[in-house]
């Protein structure tokens, strides 16, 4: 029984009552029981094997949820009984343990492929714990991507003030540095603990050839034979993810894109930051340079005069540093269409701004597409994003981009998308492209996300009803004078065309809201398509309030009636908070 004050003198009791198993959830009992009290084993099979299209399971599989089901609800059922009643049933049905929308923890995709052909979890910044400008450099973050499944760690390298060691942080901000090494310990220790395939550093390099050495020789002793080193000097092809099981590989640029760029008369023609950084600047709009950025560039051409002579001395100093650079970065000279070609010997990385990515999307679609078939595409952040906001994934997706760097100490739906995407392949960071993205027509025609194409697939969901809240919020979290007035958002991202988002009716003072509201959402590119699901509670007078959210792989989805557990806004699962949903594809 809940109370809830009104004014000095009253209030207002609210007894949290239990919802009982939906229709649906009743008539397939019935059916399958054939209208007994109790479900047996091979019944519940049959139920499994029929509506939830668990073709695989066995009388075994049945027999070992039942025990599962009895065993936390009923401590000495177990050894009297081995059938279900219909609120045993409906507990499994609800439970997002025994019953879980996806297999969270199976890889199942084809691991040999060439790493192009995946779509990869990407960190930027990662060792940020907060704001762009002034938050710490720590491991930490980098420890919680590493445990969240994260397999691209970029690292911003600098000399320390006395030039004679490494420090990471992002350059000319009131950020803190915290020491190559330790990030390096970190990575090693942390680098496998969620999934065993690669995981790649990108190097944001700042550094005189002296201290590039120091950074090879501290990869080398830290890493050992887990570094991946290539045989030849330019891959032609990149190995499989398969192939690289718990290997450590490097990408930044080659030293000697640094040395050329040297002008005729002996001096530098770039800055640091232009010849260093993984970050172009090129193809950035006027009005999205700020006044700090251009102080940047020329503090940086004072650092490049101060290292200049220096490094004309010693040119094959990082030699070994060259060498430990597995995926070679680096961007040609001109525009968009010649920066996207690809070259028959050998294969790259390149990095875009999300403008620039947005700008390729609208007039170079089919070299973007081209390009990402054969060579890795990272896009990053725009520099304004201060706070560590993020930007539309899809974007990058649809256009088979494989590294989408993501500010991953920052939280909103654009973070709760990529959650969603990379909860694919059993979370193990790497999700295998879907083919229409690597195919080539006989004209040479490559996939078009603009394109209106037939619809695929159907989804069909229904929202049966909610659970949990009133375990993992205080009484008065969501409303001062009563309980919750719960109401559910369901939709797709994906392709422009089924983009769409849906809501149910808001279930007034309630704390297990049933709804039972049917969603039909036709599907183009059911491949690329994303389910999101939000749960918000209804409030008259202000804005409303949050109460929980998932995302989930369409491609993924186990149909029948599942529980669907829920997040909180940084994308952790709530406790104990849940939906009972139902999905069917047509």
């Amino acid at each position: 029984m809940g109370s809830y004050r009104m004014c000095v003198c009253f209030t207002r009791k609210f007894r949290v009552t239990e919802a009982g198993p939906p229709e649906d959830v009743k008539e397939a009992f019935n059916k399958y029981a054939e209208g007994g009290t109790h479900m047996t084993a091979e019944q519940l099979r049959r139920f499994l094997l029929e509506v939830q299209g668990d073709d695989g399971g066995s009388i075994s599989d049945a027999e070992k949820v039942v025990d599962q089901v009895l065993k936390t609800r009923h401590h000495l059922a177990k050894f009297t009984r081995h059938t279900l009643t219909l609120d045993d049933f409906h507990h499994y049905l609800f439970s997002s343990d025994l019953n879980p929308p996806i297999n969270y923890d199976q890889v199942h995709q084809d691991m040999t492929a060439p790493l192009s052909h995946y779509f990869i979890y990407t960190g930027h910044n990662s060792y940020l714990t907060g704001n762009q400008l002034s938050s710490d450099c720590s491991d930490v973050p980098i420890i919680k991507a590493l445990k969240r499944g994260v397999r691209v760690v970029e690292l911003d390298i600098w000399p320390n003030s006395t030039k004679d060691d490494v420090h990471v942080l992002h350059g000319r901000t009131l950020t803190t540095p915290v020491e190559l090494m330790k990030c390096l310990k970190s990575i090693k220790e942390h680098a496998f603990s969620a999934s065993p395939y690669p995981v790649v550093i990108t190097l944001e390099d700042h550094l005189t050839p002296h201290l590039q050495a120091k950074v090879a020789k501290m990869l080398a002793e830290t890493f050992g034979d887990m570094l991946f080193v290539p045989q030849c000097e330019c891959l032609q092809e990149f190995p499989s993810p398969e192939e690289l099981k718990y290997k450590i590989i490097i990408s930044t640029k080659p030293p000697k894109e640094y040395l050329k760029a040297e002008s005729k008369d002996g001096t530098r023609s770039n800055s640091v930051k232009a010849r260093d950084s993984d970050d172009d600047e090129w193809g950035k709009e006027p009005q999205d340079l700020t006044a700090d950025q251009e102080d940047e560039t020329k503090s940086d051409s004072d650092i490049s005069d101060e290292n200049e002579a220096y490094d004309n001395e010693h040119p094959l100093e990082a030699a070994d540093y060259k060498r430990l650079i597995a995926i070679h970065a680096g961007k040609p000279k001109g525009g968009l269409k010649d920066v996207l070609k690809v070259e028959p010997d050998k294969v790259r990385r390149l990095s875009l701004s999300e403008q620039t990515l947005e700008k390729a999307a609208e007039s170079h679609v089919t070299e973007l597409v081209r390009f990402t078939q054969k060579n890795i595409l990272r896009i990053y952040p725009k520099g304004t994003r201060f706070t560590s906001s993020n930007y539309k994934p899809l974007v990058g997706w649809m256009h088979g981009t494989q590294m989408v760097a993501f500010n991953m100490q920052g939280y909103g739906r654009a973070m709760w998308l990529m959650h969603g995407m990379f909860r694919s392949n059993g979370g193990c960071g790497y999700v295998k492209k879907p083919d229409l993205l690597m195919n080539v027509g006989p004209d040479g025609q490559v996939f078009n996300p603009k394109e209106t194409l037939p619809v695929k697939k159907t989804l069909k969901i229904k929202v049966y009803m909610g659970d949990g809240w009133h375990l993992d919020f205080k009484q008065t979290h969501f409303d001062l004078y009563s309980p919750p007035d719960f109401y559910c958002k369901v939709g797709i991202a994906g392709v422009p065309a089924d983009q769409i988002m849906k809501k149910t009716k808001p279930k007034e003072d309630n704390w297990t809201p049933v709804w039972e509201q049917e969603f039909t959402f036709p599907l183009t590119v059911p491949e690329l398509a994303l389910l999101r699901i939000e749960v918000h509670e209804y409030d008259m007078s202000e804005k409303d309030d949050f109460a929980g959210q998932t995302c989930l792989p369409v491609s993924e989805l186990k149909p029948g009636i599942r529980a669907v557990p829920l997040s909180d806004r940084k994308g952790e699962m709530l406790n104990s908070v849940r939906l009972l949903m139902r999905f069917d594809f047509v």
